[in-house]
């Protein structure tokens, strides 16, 4: 691809985000859309499903060879993990039981987390609001990487490293950007997890934890799955911030590679983010999208104008709260 962004800094705009405007211009054309949104209803139980399945396999790794552990949690577990993190970037959203239940969906967030074996859902929800708001922001969007990042990781071997770390970075980078108090459901979201972490341990020992620890540590670093990271807002082409993906992959991730669509219309469940593209298509249709994400990730690591400096960054002015 050519135009793309140069090395030694990020991209600085001084534009409004696209989607706000490409929003408001397909619903004036197609108010039709209005009817997409609203919950899944049958996210709940595909959710509720993935955490028995992981639960059963629990059972069924407590007694296998340490490698034979780490092999399921890379290769099954993690991927479930790793779709679990989706379906909570989706709840997040109030799709499971629409925005008059707002509370039922956090607390089935924090359910849907318990395979992740970490405390995840209410943190995640409390950022990713900004990066809607504030897609881009400077010291708010915490999906933007810090300068050191963007400055030390910045060859074949590092930036290969980097994606490895990606969910300590990920996890540590909130912290270090845009620190916000710790609220009532990240404490009960704590809880949960760590008990439900202790009665696993109880049940089936230490490999059953670690098998779910592992997945979610080695399946949302290093991974096929994980190119949607690097697809989503990394500037493969310069001007363009958000990228969508339509591959198969999508199965397994509740639909996340539709992600111009998704910023475009948030509160639409990822099931049906195909359909705002099939109605609106000469919106989406000429839009640069990716075709593979493994083939995101070896274009991120061996493309030297490609780097963890390769985005969008622009300065926003804090929204009033309603």
């Amino acid at each position: 691809m050519g135009n793309r962004v140069t090395r030694g800094d990020f991209e600085w705009v001084y534009t409004e985000q696209p989607h706000t405007q490409r929003r408001k211009e397909i619903l004036a054309k197609y108010p039709e859309i209005k009817t997409l949104m609203g919950p899944d209803p049958h996210l709940k139980w595909i959710v509720s499903g993935m955490v028995f399945t992981q639960l059963l396999a629990c059972y069924l790794v407590k007694d296998l060879s340490w490698k034979w552990v780490f092999f399921w949690a890379y290769a099954f577990g993690g991927c479930i993990n790793h779709s679990l993190t989706l379906a909570i970037h989706d709840i997040s959203h109030n799709v499971a039981f629409g925005n008059k239940q707002a509370r039922w969906n956090r607390w089935f967030a924090i359910f849907a987390n318990l395979p992740v074996g970490v405390p995840y859902s209410a943190s995640f929800k409390k950022y990713h609001i900004d990066h809607h708001r504030y897609l881009g922001g400077d010291s708010l969007d915490v999906d933007i990487p810090t300068d050191f990042e963007g400055w030390f990781f910045c060859t074949p071997l590092r930036k290969l490293l980097w994606l490895f770390l990606q969910p300590l970075f990920y996890s540590l980078r909130p912290l270090y950007v845009n620190p916000k108090a710790i609220t009532r459901m990240e404490i009960l979201n704590a809880l949960v997890q760590f008990s439900i972490d202790l009665i696993i341990y109880y049940l089936w020992g230490l490999k059953a934890v670690i098998y779910l620890i592992a997945g979610t540590i080695l399946c949302l670093g290093f991974h096929p799955i994980s190119g949607h990271f690097i697809a989503e807002h990394y500037m493969f082409l310069k001007g363009y911030e958000t990228y969508s993906y339509y591959g198969p992959l999508n199965w397994l991730t509740f639909n996340v590679g539709y992600h111009m669509e998704h910023h475009d219309f948030p509160s639409i469940p990822g099931c049906r983010l195909p359909m705002v593209k099939k109605i609106a298509a000469e919106y989406y249709d000429n839009l640069p999208h990716h075709q593979s994400w493994i083939r995101v990730l070896w274009d991120f690591v061996f493309d030297d104008t490609l780097g963890p400096y390769s985005r969008v960054k622009r300065l926003c002015k804090l929204a009033k709260e309603s």
